[in-house]
Order: C-alpha cells, then structure tokens, then sequence
C-alpha cells in the first residue's frame, strides 16, 4: 500500500502485523501508543528501513517473530532489542549492517535463530555463541555471506556439536589455513548441517598477491597440501576420573551409554561407570580394561543419533609417567659418567713403559700380576736417586711366601752383582729410601708401567 507510518487504532487483539513492502523508513518509538500484548509476529522486510529507535519495541514485548530484513539498517545499537525477551526467530539479512554493539543482543534469553547474512560485518560476534556470554537457547547463527576474514577457530572447535550444526560462516572472504580446512572437515565427518548443506559455498582466500580463491575442502590437494583430518581418540591414565561426552547435533536429548564388550550403563549397579545428569559419561578410577570403544545413544521425538568415542588407557598413573621420566634420566646420567671415566682412565694416565727409566728391560721379565709404579726422584744423592728409579712392584702372595705382604723396593736382597759394603750401605739407607718412597707414590702421580 505504499505506506510511510504504520497505521494508528490497530485493534488490541492483533496477533500478526505484516507491513513488508512498503515506504517505512523510520521505525519511531510512538508507531504504536498503545501496548499489544497478542501481537507476535511482526514483519518489516522490504520498507527501505533506516532507523530504529532505542525504545521501539517497548510495547510489543511478546514478540516472537520479527522480520526486519531487506532494508538499509547499518548499524545495531547497545540494547536496542532487549525488551524482546520472548523474540524466538530475528531475520536482519540483506540490509547493510557493518557495526554491531556487543551488547546488541543482551537480554533476548529465548532467541533460537538469529540470521546476520548478506551484510557488510566484518567481526564474527563471538560473544553470541562463547560460552559464559552465548545467548543459551541460540541454535541457528547464520553470518554467510558478509566480510569476515578470520574466525576465532579455538573457540569455534571446542563449542557443543548442537551450536556447531546451525553456525553459518560460508561466503565470506576467509584467509586460506590448515587449521580452517581441519575445523570444516571434522564439521563435514560428523555430518553438521552447517557444513554438509554448504560444502561447496566455503572458499578462502590463498595467500599472495593474486588472492585466489579456492574452495576450503580442497585445501587438502595440492593448494597448501593440509593432511587430512583424523578423529582424535580420548587418553586417559591409570587410577584417573574422567568425563566422556556425548556431543550431539541436538539439544535435550535422551542419551543412553554402552561399554566396550556391549556392557550397558544402568543406574545404581556397581560399575565404576555413570552417566550424569547432562548425558556425559563418568569413569572413575581408570583400569586397563576400560580401554575400548564406547557408545552413546542419543534419542529425541524426531531425532537419533549414535556417537562412538574410542578410549585409550596408559599403563601408569599420571605421576607414574613422571617417576619413569625422571629413572631413565638418571640411568642415563650415570651411563655418561662411567663413560667419561673409563676415557679418562684411558686415555689421561701417566706413560706407559716406553718411557720408564729401564725401558730396555723385556717385557716378559716383569709379571703379569704386577703393576709397577715409579717416582720422580727430588733428592741429589746419586745413590738415593739410584734406589728411587728402581720399580716398586705389587706381587700377588702367591709368588712371595714369606713376605707377609711387606714392599721391598730394592728388588732381591740376595744380589750377587753388590758387595757387602755396597750392600751394608744401602741397607743403613733403606728405611730411610722406603718411607720416602712410599710418601712420594702417594704424593706424586702415579705411573702405570
């Protein structure tokens, strides 16, 4: 009908108001005097929508339905919508929203489908969907189609399956990444709507200066060569509680779990295993024959859904793994220590018989019991040093009845090659040789012969 305004002395009962295609560029805060307690659905589209005021929906807070796509909206103010608390179903495509207030959408605690597409945004409102400030009831997000170049591809990864299904992100000018194609391609595995529907749609930019763009499943082939996504089995330690979900593309559904060898959960039985009110399956006190494929039923009125989750034990507790880590290092410490000694001892000691004093001696003539030391003299007396130079040898007992163990460094007492005075005087000098000896072995370094 053309209209400019919204026509005044709309009756009380009025459940449905739809003025799409006409001329209403300013949606003013008076459009209505009076409250519409039945209206529920009221559709805007096609009007050339400009503004919105700040207390527009004041009176028509039971709103469930609003249609304000295929307009010129640009930007969504602070709280502008936060009396539509009941508002279930928001369309704001097609217009050319390029600012969004982060706190746009506070206060809209039953919103179930919010559609954002064909607009020039170029930040994913991550506050919608992140946990501790998501809109909780929010199960269809659909951003395609607008200018975003990033995601917050950590945070998008650990969101529930049943957000995951319904977040739209296709055609947009996204920066070609591994870490895109591996976000997509577990998407498409577990069959979520938002990536099996649109598969095609998903394309990336490749990195250089012909920004080519390239579909994001065929990362994988010869573009940037990312390997190919790999479902990831959960880990678990030795004496451990842990928490297995059951992440469905639904929410509020009932799950049932099953055990590996197809050993059903029940309540109130002995098993070390319980499901918990949220559907999660817990196992305390991990065995090694918790290892194994685990099962979850999920059912709703028009819905099933079947998850697999593979466990994995280790054979040892957490802090078990710590004590090996730490056994192997100093096994391995040690091991380098002897080694080093064993070079040392090759390789650091003093000469060996080639530069002794009687070097031209046989080698047979000394035993191969023995272990001959010998010192450098520091006495000027020729005889002395004579005494000095001669070997002091270790003898097995065996070889030396008789000799109680004592050293003797002058060799044979019995030498027929000195005479008695020669003999008479070494002997006056041997106690004296003996303990000088012996202190010089200990003090010097000794020299294995």
């Amino acid at each position: 009908m053309n209209l400019t305004t919204i026509p005044s002395g709309l009756p009380l009962y009025t459940a449905v108001l739809d003025l799409s295609y006409n001329e209403i560029v300013r949606l003013r805060a008076e459009w209505t005097p009076v409250k519409l307690l039945k209206l529920h659905n009221l559709l805007l589209s096609h009007n050339g929508l400009q503004f919105l005021s700040s207390e527009a929906f004041l009176y028509v807070k039971h709103l469930r339905y609003l249609d304000l796509s295929s307009n010129n909206l640009r930007l969504l103010d602070e709280f502008i919508f936060e009396p539509l608390v009941n508002l279930e179903v928001l369309l704001l495509y097609n217009n050319q929203i390029s600012q969004i207030d982060r706190s746009a959408f506070i206060g809209m605690i039953n919103l179930q489908k919010l559609y954002l597409s064909q607009n020039q945004i170029s930040r994913f409102p991550l506050e919608l969907v992140k946990e501790k400030s998501r809109l909780e009831k929010l199960s269809l997000l659909d951003v395609s189609s607008n200018k975003i170049k990033l995601l917050p591809l950590d945070e998008l990864q650990v969101l529930p399956a049943w957000i995951k299904n319904g977040l739209y992100f296709h055609n947009n000018p996204l920066l070609c990444h591994c870490d895109l194609y591996t976000l997509l391609a577990h998407w498409y595995i577990r069959k979520l709507n938002s990536a099996v529907d649109f598969k095609g749609d998903y394309t990336c930019i490749l990195p250089g200066p012909q920004k080519t763009q390239v579909g994001v499943f065929d990362l994988s082939d010869d573009h940037m060569n990312c390997s190919t996504f790999k479902e990831a089995d959960e880990e678990a330690f030795l004496e451990q509680r842990l928490i297995l979900s059951c992440d469905t593309k639904h929410r509020n559904m009932l799950k049932t779990w099953m055990m590996p060898g197809n050993v059903v959960v029940t309540p109130g039985s002995n098993q070390t295993a319980k499901v918990l009110p949220d559907g999660s399956l817990q196992i305390s006190s991990i065995r090694n024959d918790d290892s194994g494929t685990y099962t979850c039923f999920a059912m709703s009125e028009g819905f099933n859904e079947t998850i697999y989750v593979v466990l994995k034990v280790h054979n040892f507790t957490i802090n078990g793994g710590g004590e090996t880590l730490n056994t192997a290092y100093t096994t391995l410490v040690g091991c380098l220590a002897s080694v080093v000694l064993v070079l040392m001892y090759l390789y650091l000691t003093p000469c060996r018989c080639f530069c002794c004093p009687n070097k031209g001696k046989a080698r047979g003539e000394d035993s191969i019991h023995s272990s001959m030391l010998s010192v450098t003299p520091t006495h000027d007396d020729p005889a002395l040093k004579a005494e000095l130079n001669r070997h002091v040898a270790f003898i097995d007992s065996k070889e030396l009845q008789g000799q109680n163990g004592k050293l003797n460094p002058n060799g044979d007492e019995d030498d027929d090659d000195l005479d008695a005075e020669a003999g008479s005087l070494m002997k006056g000098k041997r106690k004296k040789s003996v303990a000088e000896s012996i202190s010089s072995v200990f003090s010097d370094t000794p020299m294995v012969v």
